[in-house]
């Protein structure tokens, strides 16, 4: 964004606003979707070996569908929040050299950027 500057330790961006751990899904709830998740792909095929009624084989399978739409976008989620966590950069345990972000960092130190081409 034009104008905005963001520092190594700045939060990410959800929704325009700063990400707020707060406001998403838990853990908790990652945990009940992903056992419910678990439950339906093992009971989608054995609805059709035990030969159980149509309806009830075509439910299981778009519930599976469904869950693996709400693990995956809930997962994604608590990544961005364990990124936003770590506000500070780390360093390779072994390595004699600099990473490239602290090659960066010492080269912005003197010069002052305004955001422009910065990943964030």
């Amino acid at each position: 964004m034009a104008g905005q500057t963001q520092g190594s330790d700045a939060m990410p961006e959800y929704k325009g606003g700063p990400l707020d751990a707060d406001r998403g899904p838990g853990l908790g709830c990652f945990w009940i979707q992903a056992v419910a998740l678990v439950v339906a792909m093992v009971l989608a095929p054995l609805s059709a070996v035990l030969n159980w009624p149509a309806p009830i084989a075509i439910g299981l399978l778009v519930l599976v569908v469904i869950l693996l739409l709400l693990v995956g976008q809930t997962s994604i989620f608590l990544l961005r929040l364990v990124a936003a966590d770590r506000k500070g950069r780390r360093a390779p345990m072994r390595s004699a050299s600099k990473t490239v972000g602290q090659l960066e960092d010492e080269s912005k130190g003197d010069k002052g950027s305004d955001g422009v081409g910065e990943s964030r």
